[in-house]
């Protein structure tokens, strides 16, 4: 039994475990949470009380739009706070896996918030001008601008958004750096897009990821990764990331979305507009019936998570492949696997019914087994 194998099996009945289940209870409450304040808004004739009121003191349409998703978005966030910090920073420093303090913590927020507005209220303001003008087809039109905006996303998000929370540098030189390199040029692949970020900075967590197309593609490593870990460790996490890039996951995960969304918003349409038959809505766009449709395509993306859920372990699974593949470094996948469960505070094994609906990398236990397996 290896260090990190003995680190694991000690941890399994305790602090993982226990942090893996007030995650899981957070997760999930605050999932119904959101539905219910969608449901109450829809449902309960609040939402016909506060259109009726807004319309009286405000004349334009738009701006009783977005005063209601202000009202409804309000009410969720209120209602949600004490969930988000008892989750988000609470049990973090609970179990001694952040030392962020409070102050930062609640900036961190308010700068998601920021970023979601920027992008948000633009979607928002499109999504009911399609309402408005396209009627029974505001599905198909707000379906196509929402999967170019995951694409513009998903070509900024590296060198625009993320850096709004992390500080990034390129990992040029140094011991790392030299393996990697050494990596890339055995592979014949010229990928520059090398950053390791300051996580250190709130957490002693270690992560990993690629993000971004095109000469926009990046890999990224955490500090905590690039301090804990030893070069062979970092090497086969970094072919784990380098196989999104040559499987082109990313570009599968932009298709998958985008055939989810359409066909989402397509049911969500069909379902919106006999419900605002029964309510007795005249117009697919009034105000008042907006949170109707807004709490269906809340129900169904939470009803499509395990699906996307299923697709990403099996793109885990093929990176994990590709990373042993082209390292044929089995030992160093066990350890680097052994040390993440232990520093991340991961459940290596969590039941089936939980990683199936919930997670989307497969568990460190079956990436163990699988590593081992193909090593011989």
């Amino acid at each position: 039994m290896t260090a990190g194998t003995a680190a694991i099996a000690g941890t399994a009945a305790g602090d993982d475990k226990r942090y893996a289940r007030i995650r899981l209870a957070v997760s999930l409450a605050g999932m119904a949470l959101d539905l219910a304040v969608l449901l109450v808004f829809a449902f309960s004739g609040l939402s016909r009380l506060l259109a009726g009121g807004i319309a009286v003191l405000v004349p334009h349409v738009y701006l009783q739009f977005f005063i209601l998703i202000a009202l409804m978005g309000a009410a969720a966030g209120a209602a949600g706070f004490p969930l988000d910090l008892y989750g988000g920073f609470i049990v973090e420093h609970r179990f001694g896996l952040s030392h962020q303090r409070l102050s930062r913590w609640l900036w961190e927020r308010v700068k998601a918030l920021a970023v979601s507005a920027a992008v948000g209220l633009p979607l928002s303001a499109a999504f009911f001008f399609f309402l408005r003008v396209t009627g029974d087809l505001w599905w198909l039109w707000f379906g196509i601008l929402a999967v170019a905006v995951a694409v513009g996303l998903a070509r900024i998000a590296p060198s625009v958004i993320l850096p709004l929370f992390y500080k990034y540098r390129r990992i040029e030189e140094g011991e790392v750096a030299e393996r990697l390199a050494a990596l890339l040029k055995s592979l014949g692949i010229a990928f520059r897009g090398i950053y390791s970020f300051n996580m250190s900075r709130d957490t002693r967590k270690a992560n990993a990821g690629f993000a971004g197309f095109g000469r926009g593609k990046r890999i990224v490593l955490s500090d905590t990764l690039i301090s804990e870990f030893t070069p062979g460790e970092i090497a086969v996490i970094f072919a784990h990331e380098l196989g999104h890039y040559r499987k082109r996951h990313l570009l599968a995960n932009l298709l998958v979305s985008g055939a989810l969304i359409l066909i989402s918003f397509y049911l969500c349409g069909l379902a919106y507009g006999a419900t605002c038959d029964a309510m007795g809505f005249a117009e697919l766009h009034e105000i008042a019936a907006i949170p109707v449709l807004l709490s269906y395509l809340s129900l169904v993306g939470l009803l499509t998570m395990p699906l996307t859920n299923m697709v990403s372990r099996r793109q885990e699974r093929q990176a994990d492949r590709y990373a042993l593949e082209v390292t044929g470094d089995a030992a160093s996948f066990v350890s680097a696997m052994e040390r993440l469960a232990v520093i991340n505070l991961s459940d290596p094994d969590p039941h089936p019914a939980v990683e199936f609906l919930f997670h989307a990398h497969p568990s460190i236990k079956k990436r163990i087994r699988s590593a081992r397996e193909w090593g011989g």
